[in-house]
């Protein structure tokens, strides 16, 4: 251990004196990084410092007894040099505005990495949606949709599902925002159902784009995927498409976890006769014969760990116990920045989530097009460009790595920050 780096003790006491870092601290560290490597005008990267616009309603709420209760709900709209605003919307209890900014930074740069004409939001409503019922969450969404209709739309901000909210949630927000503007209009969201609108295969983009990333990556380091072994922590909709694909092409997945812990064998798992989150909610470890907690799946001797959870699970306190050869990041922020340095002072190479996860967003512009144009694609041909589109992002942030000897995060934060820095410059600043 050379002299600079902070013994594990050391680590500990400085994490208990320092407040957590948040979405916003990393997404404006990255940035910063990023900036370095670049001759970026400063005064552009001040204005991708900060956000557009951030938008912070009360949702009143109609509960089933007849009570009326009331909610925080939050829009942050970063930038959209490049297009439309473009991001989820969380029901979640710690949705906030500053998680919110950092999130839609971050899907700034994702949209940028792969090359898709929008810009970055985040929003969410400050709620457990268990405690909600069905007809509840529907009055729900359907008047935090009301709140933000003057700022949404098909050509200025485009909400999508996240953490809480899914295909449901946007076909009542699409519904809400038709009927006030009296047309249909489904390009106002993306993550619908198919037969309003939706996209085939954009479900499982996210995850599908997880495991293109992890097989190039893969094949990178010389790694034949028959002789892989994988570890996924988080088995929802995006751990468990990759999961099962890269089990499919051939790995040895011997993790999978859940909020309960990891179904866990050295021999490699069935990943499909495990059900996802969607499928059986928090079942992973009744369908395991030998089970190991969520802290233990991060440390295990495996070639590839996909951290697909939640964010900040891999800290400065356990960056050091992390034995994977390598990471692709399936969920937003696993890994802290000073977690990622102690990755990279140990040579493990990162695949950061503004890459690996961008299926997602990239198969939502694929759905924003089919409703532009009301023509709907196969799957075969949404899986097909979305292969495509993730091997030219792949490719674009492998020059950086390979050029200037930098990070998988840093190649492809100087991918994302180098375009949207020359869409400022084209439209320069008015007035």
């Amino acid at each position: 251990m050379s002299q600079d780096t902070p013994s594990a003790d050391e680590r500990t006491r400085q994490s208990v004196e320092t407040p957590p870092e948040t979405a916003l601290d990393t997404a404006r560290h990255q940035l910063n990084q990023a900036a370095s490597y670049l001759d970026v005008d400063p005064n552009i990267v001040e204005r991708l410092n900060h956000p557009a616009s951030v938008h912070e309603v009360t949702v009143p709420l109609e509960r089933d007894d007849g009570t009326v209760e009331m909610f925080r709900g939050y829009r942050a709209q970063h930038d959209s040099v490049r297009g439309p605003f473009k991001g989820g919307l969380r029901f979640h209890p710690h949705v906030g505005r500053e998680e919110c900014i950092g999130l839609a930074m971050w899907m700034t740069w994702k949209c940028a990495v792969v090359d898709i004409p929008f810009g970055g939001a985040k929003g969410g409503v400050v709620v457990n949606p268990k405690e909600l019922s069905d007809d509840e969450t529907e009055r729900l969404t359907r008047r935090f949709t009301n709140e933000l209709r003057n700022v949404i739309g098909p050509m200025t901000d485009i909400p999508a599902p996240d953490m809480g909210t899914d295909a449901q949630t946007m076909a009542w927000i699409m519904d809400a925002y038709s009927v006030q503007e009296a047309e249909t209009i489904p390009g106002v969201v993306t993550g619908k159902p198919p037969v309003i609108g939706g996209s085939k295969g954009r479900e499982e983009a996210p995850g599908r784009s997880v495991a293109i990333i992890a097989r190039k990556l893969l094949d990178y380091y010389d790694y034949p995927i028959a002789e892989t072994t994988v570890a996924v922590q988080g088995f929802g909709s995006v751990g468990a498409n990759a999961a099962r694909l890269l089990d499919d092409w051939g790995a040895s997945v011997v993790a999978v976890s859940d909020v309960n812990g990891a179904a866990y064998d050295p021999d490699g798992l069935d990943t499909r006769a495990i059900p996802s989150h969607n499928e059986e909610p928090e079942a992973v470890t009744t369908y395991a014969d030998e089970t190991i907690g969520n802290e233990e799946i991060l440390e295990l001797d495996v070639d590839l760990l996909i951290p697909a959870a939640i964010g900040n699970v891999i800290t400065e306190d356990n960056a050091g116990d992390v034995d994977a050869d390598m990471i692709v990041e399936g969920a937003n922020g696993p890994i802290t920045f000073v977690a990622d340095s102690i990755l990279a002072e140990r040579d493990v190479p990162v695949v950061p989530d503004i890459l690996a996860n961008a299926g997602g967003v990239t198969v939502s512009y694929f759905e924003w097009l089919q409703d532009i144009n009301r023509r709907s694609w196969s799957r075969d041909r949404v899986n097909e460009e979305l292969e495509e589109e993730m091997l030219a992002a792949w490719n674009a942030v492998r020059r950086e790595v390979e050029e200037r000897d930098v990070t998988w995060r840093d190649g492809a934060y100087v991918v994302a920050l180098s375009r949207i820095a020359e869409a400022h410059e084209s439209r320069g600043l008015w007035p």
